[in-house]
């Protein structure tokens, strides 16, 4: 999968630029605050995911403008394919080859892109929200009814949680709870599953490839918290009894807390270094290299499942790894298109070669 060309208007601080891509790698340089970021931010909203910066559509807006707009020339590795996003404060248009979609989750399936920004570096160091966050992200590109599932559990356990803020005042409420706690456990077992295939997974390649940075000296294994309290052979319908038993259990406690304490928002993920802790314990270059081999290992499940070669974006990440670390993310990724966003070129350029683009202002220059 390659991008042709992306064109923004209105975007941040982008007022009219278009970006004729290199099949191979991209470098995007210039001084801090100029844009470059945003490009990268702009080709992946074709993903059909949310910002990786957490960004509101509204914020997408150039001061001063009422729309931004965003255009993407690209091919997988059947057809050459167009899409275009416009932004107002109200509302989104979206279209793919023409068509009008009712929303950005319908791109998901047509560009597929790895993000990796310095945020992801501190993956491994940082609390269970941030590993939450990777592993959603990571589904939702690849499984459109996964974002499904996530958005419903999410809603039900609003509810569940407003309900649980007005029993103290409306007790007779207290029976409508059997009603959420059963969707809830009903969402959460279909996120559950496949959180679960995803990890074990991923596991497997994360392991090979930490190898590899590691030059065999160690080893890492993943898994998803979850996974000590269900059976590998566990149904659907067996990890649905399951958390509904755990959500009974645990509602005198909600009740008294006014929140859900059990279920897949509390969930983890859980990285040993040679069967150690690595949050706890690794060193910032093993929790990086953790984080590398997770990121990478996302890149390769992608290529296997869906036959396509994701796009690489890397936001600045460069300059925040050692020349050992540089050298096997670039080799590792020597297979695909890139883009690279950095200050200095000159070490990128010098080891893969590639188009090279100096931002300022928003512009190329």
């Amino acid at each position: 999968m390659t991008v042709d060309s992306v064109k923004i208007n209105n975007f941040r601080n982008i007022t009219d630029l278009t970006l004729s891509a290199d099949e191979g790698v991209n470098v995007i340089y210039g001084e801090n605050a100029q844009g470059k970021t945003n490009i990268l931010e702009s080709i992946w909203l074709f993903t059909g995911c949310k910002s990786f910066r957490g960004a509101k559509d509204a914020e997408f807006l150039k001061f001063g403008e009422d729309f931004a707009k965003i255009n993407l020339k690209f091919k997988d590795n059947s057809r050459e394919k167009q899409s275009e996003i416009i932004f107002s404060e109200k509302k989104k248009n979206v279209s793919l080859n023409g068509i009008q979609l009712r929303s950005s989750a319908e791109l998901i399936g047509s560009f597929y892109a790895v993000i990796f920004s310095p945020v992801h570096l501190s993956l491994i160091k940082d609390g269970p929200g941030a590993r939450r966050k990777f592993l959603d992200t990571a589904l939702c590109q690849l499984k459109p009814k996964y974002a499904e599932y996530l958005a419903s559990y999410k809603k039900v356990l609003m509810h569940r949680n407003a309900l649980l803020k007005d029993l103290y005042m409306s007790p007779q409420l207290y029976d409508v709870l059997d009603s959420f706690d059963d969707q809830l456990a009903r969402y959460a077992s279909a996120v559950i599953v496949e959180r679960l295939k995803y990890i074990d997974i991923l596991s497997e390649y994360s392991m090979n490839i930490y190898s590899g940075i590691s030059e065999n000296k160690e080893n890492i294994s993943v898994f998803y918290s979850k996974s000590k309290e269900i059976d590998k052979n566990s149904s659907p319908k067996d990890i649905y009894i399951q958390e509904l038993e755990k959500i009974k259990e645990a509602r005198k406690e909600d009740v008294i807390y006014k929140t859900t304490s059990v279920g897949p928002h509390r969930d983890d993920i859980e990285i040993l270094i040679n069967n150690v802790s690595a949050r706890s314990f690794g060193s910032q270059g093993q929790q990086r290299s953790c984080a590398l081999a997770l990121k990478l290992g996302e890149s390769e499940i992608i290529k296997k499942v869906t036959g396509e070669t994701p796009v690489a974006l890397l936001d600045d990440v460069m300059s925040e790894l050692d020349e050992k670390r540089q050298d096997y993310v670039l080799n590792h990724i020597t297979d695909r298109q890139v883009f690279l966003t950095c200050c200095d070129p000159s070490q990128v350029l010098r080891l893969c070669g590639g188009k090279s683009f100096e931002i300022k202002d928003g512009e190329i220059i």
